[in-house]
């Protein structure tokens, strides 16, 4: 029988998703909002670049072109080579682009026989005889509407577009109270390079963040206006960002990508042997943490600008916090053309914001949000049924509030991130109690291209049979072990969708589950101190 699959998202995930779907044999139909493919990589600043290095992001079956010399390219190069994909394995021909999926609604059994369910989807198959998805879909040209029916749903919208985090504030205290302009990131990066250099001439901005859109604006605005209006970039909490991957000379990708460096920290269903090494591996995993953040406070000389994080280098990689600073950011602060300012409680004033307990406000033309995407909402909209919209976002007593960022003005509260909360996802792929659906490229991790690759390899031998899910009470046990680690290892910026510095054991997972050899290396000496990617997952 002829098996229909529904991919949302025309993004990495969703190209990756596309084609290995088809190399099982099914029929995939991807629903693009946007013109192109591509996802995040269409919409960015002119400064931006690839912050993972290139051999980490890339395809495993499609090398970068040899004209990509660089380790960390920019946004058009990335582009040319997530396009040239799509085009080589023919994929454009699946998608549905300018499409905009409204909703998706499951037609089957009602929810009192599917809370009943002791298996996924009743059976523990992918797909099911009882039930089938509509996909409610837009064409944002002419407006008609039309629904899709299929067997199986992939939602790969991701977390960092679409639906921008604008923080609210007491009345009078926001953005209707300043004379000047207040955009997102996301408006921003939709402008061309000539209309956003236009927009921030000759204005004195303040960013609101520290990520890494916020620094790659940062550095436009400085480039854009020197000293005269320097840029001021407002922050919560400092974190490891990283001027490269070469601390004191030595490769980061040894010390945290390789199975040694995974050694040192507990892993959820590891067994007596591995925790015990773990154990005893401790104050290794203190010093690899202090070597790499000395060299960071060193090159960046981050206590001369008072950067300097209260948390350990483990921490933020483990709750996927670190971003690459562009080159030269810091000598960009200390010529006084941006201006870093510690500012977790502020309002708006007319001419520009003023901090708590600060009486001078600080003058701006331009506020831009640089405080990510409501991804989890997202989410969470994109089912027409209240019960899968519970099931996926979960409850607090279900999962950990994800990072956020809490601003208070006098005695008022603003929140700037939403604490949404997300149901656990088996493998970072199912909702155990959702049927014939999986998510992807939701969750973090160092390198997203190539976990989401393996994730969709994962996902196609499930659709094609090659193994079972096990019960929902016991897939629910398993998360709950990642839980566990994620929460001990990221600590208060624990975040629900990042598998920071354990990804090899969690593709060891996947490859138990597809019948693969996890051992991937040649060489006792390989397998155990070489940096793990995405070429040695080629079948």
């Amino acid at each position: 029988m002829e098996r229909q699959v529904a991919v949302i998202g025309a993004g990495i995930s969703g190209l990756l998703a596309c084609k290995y779907t088809l190399s099982k044999g099914f029929h995939p139909i991807v629903f693009e909002s946007q013109s192109s493919v591509g996802g995040v990589w269409t919409k960015t600043v002119e400064t931006t670049k690839l912050q993972t290095p290139k051999p980490l992001y890339q395809f495993s079956d499609f090398p970068w072109p040899s004209s990509v010399t660089e380790d960390f390219p920019n946004q058009h190069k990335v582009l040319d080579y997530v396009q040239s994909y799509a085009q080589h394995f023919h994929l454009l021909k699946h998608i549905k682009f300018n499409t905009k999926v409204a909703g998706i609604e499951y037609e089957g059994p009602q929810d009192e026989e599917i809370q009943s369910w002791s298996l996924w989807g009743g059976t523990g198959e992918p797909f099911s005889s009882k039930g089938k998805w509509n996909v409610i879909v837009e064409d944002l040209k002419t407006l008609a509407t039309e629904v899709f029916q299929v067997d199986f749903v992939i939602v790969c919208v991701g977390r960092f577009s679409g639906l921008p985090n604008i923080p609210e504030f007491p009345p009078n205290k926001g953005p209707e109270a300043f004379h000047g302009k207040v955009i997102h990131f996301m408006d921003y990066a939709a402008m061309d390079d000539e209309k956003a250099a236009e927009f921030i001439k000759d204005k004195r901005v303040v960013v609101v963040g520290f990520q890494k859109s916020a620094l790659d604006i940062a550095m436009e605005c400085s480039a854009a206006n020197g000293g005269e209006n320097p840029c001021t970039v407002f922050y919560r909490t400092a974190h490891w960002n990283v001027p490269d991957y070469h601390p004191w000379g030595f490769s980061l990708a040894h010390m945290y990508l390789s199975r040694f460096s995974e050694f040192m920290v507990h892993k959820p269903g590891e067994g007596f042997l591995l925790g015990l090494l773990a154990t005893i591996l401790a104050p290794l995993r203190w010093a690899y943490s202090k070597f790499v953040e000395s060299d960071i406070k060193r090159k960046l000389r981050l206590a001369k600008h008072g950067m300097v994080p209260t948390h350990s280098f483990l921490h933020d990689i483990s709750s996927c916090l670190t971003s690459t600073v562009p080159e030269k950011f810091y000598d960009k602060v200390e010529e006084g053309k941006i201006k870093l300012k510690k500012a977790p409680n502020f309002s708006f004033c007319h001419n520009g914001v003023l901090v708590e307990d600060e009486s001078t406000a600080i003058e701006a033309d331009v506020v831009i949000w640089a405080t990510g995407f409501k991804g989890e909402k997202k989410l969470r909209d994109i089912f027409v049924s209240q019960t899968f919209q519970d099931y996926i976002t979960g409850t607090p007593d279900a999962a950990i509030p994800l990072y956020r960022l809490i601003v208070y003005n006098c005695l008022l509260q603003v929140q700037f991130f939403n604490s949404h909360y997300i149901s656990r996802l088996i493998r970072e792929c199912i909702q155990p109690r959702i049927p014939q659906l999986a998510v992807i490229g939701f969750s973090e991790s160092i390198a997203n291209l190539y976990t989401s690759e393996i994730r969709c390899r994962w996902l196609a031998e499930l659709l094609d049979g090659t193994f079972k899910l096990p019960s929902i009470k016991e897939m629910e046990k398993d998360v709950t072990k990642w839980d566990e680690y994620l929460k001990q290892y990221s600590g208060e910026y624990y975040r629900r969708k990042c598998i920071g510095a354990l990804h090899i054991w969690y593709n060891d997972q996947l490859c138990k589950d597809m019948g693969w050899n996890p051992r991937r290396k040649k060489g006792f000496f390989a397998e155990l101190f070489d940096p793990y990617g995405p070429l040695d997952y080629v079948p």
